[in-house]
């Protein structure tokens, strides 16, 4: 009953908006091409900031994510994310508990003796999370987050401060070479949810004075992976 509802309501909206816009449903021909379009996505211009080699690109995502009061800091290999991200809470005099994604690649931070750790989704009380990316987007260091088992949704709204870490590998320059990879690596099925993060939650709503931590972290702080020399 809950499908079939949900299926109906579905239906009910989008109605609504093909009446909005004095027209009816797409015929099979227009859907298959939307279709394919999806499936076999074709290439786009490249921004000309997004152009250039890997190092380009991981010193323009760098730069980008600073220019919206992200903080970034760079480490050799994953074995240096515990010591970084220990750095960050101590110079900014922020708790050590930590809500922890589930991912491999952050088992370290259990074995720091700074850190309390809890793995799995935040919860209302967590102040520091810490997830890993799915990748970096160099034309305006965004980060993309994926849902998933070892990627808790959670970790990326509920903390005031957003630790995320990425491969320098998995960094990008543009938002399509984000999605191929992303299509790429889950074939069958997309996640259920990707987020693109580009600096702490702001908003603008109250006086037109731009105000951090409104709807999610007031903090982002990226470590970067050069991970390259372990591939």
């Amino acid at each position: 009953m809950t499908s079939s509802g949900s299926t109906s309501s579905r239906a009910t909206v989008l109605d609504g908006i093909r009446r909005a816009h004095n027209r009816g449903p797409l015929d099979a021909q227009a859907q298959e091409v939307l279709r394919q379009g999806i499936k076999t996505p074709g290439s786009r211009v490249v921004p000309a900031r997004a152009q250039g080699d890997h190092a380009h690109h991981l010193a323009l995502f760098a730069e980008m994510a600073q220019a919206v009061a992200a903080t970034l800091v760079r480490v050799d290999g994953w074995a240096g994310v515990p010591e970084a991200v220990a750095d960050y809470l101590k110079g900014h005099n922020l708790p050590t508990d930590l809500a922890v994604a589930p991912d491999p690649r952050l088992d370290g931070l259990a074995g720091h003796g700074l850190f309390t750790v809890r793995r799995g989704p935040a919860l209302p009380q967590d102040v520091v999370g810490v997830a890993a990316a799915f990748g970096g987007i160099a034309e305006t260091g965004t980060l993309m987050l994926v849902s998933g088992p070892d990627t808790p949704t959670s970790l990326n709204f509920l903390p005031d401060v957003h630790v995320v870490v990425v491969a320098a590998s998995d960094i990008g320059g543009t938002y399509e070479e984000a999605w191929a990879r992303l299509r790429l690596r889950y074939p069958a099925t997309l996640p259920r949810t990707v987020n693109l993060i580009t600096g702490p939650s702001r908003t603008g709503d109250i006086e037109q004075t731009i105000q951090l931590g409104a709807h999610g972290p007031r903090r982002l702080h990226i470590v970067l992976v050069d991970d390259r020399a372990q591939a």
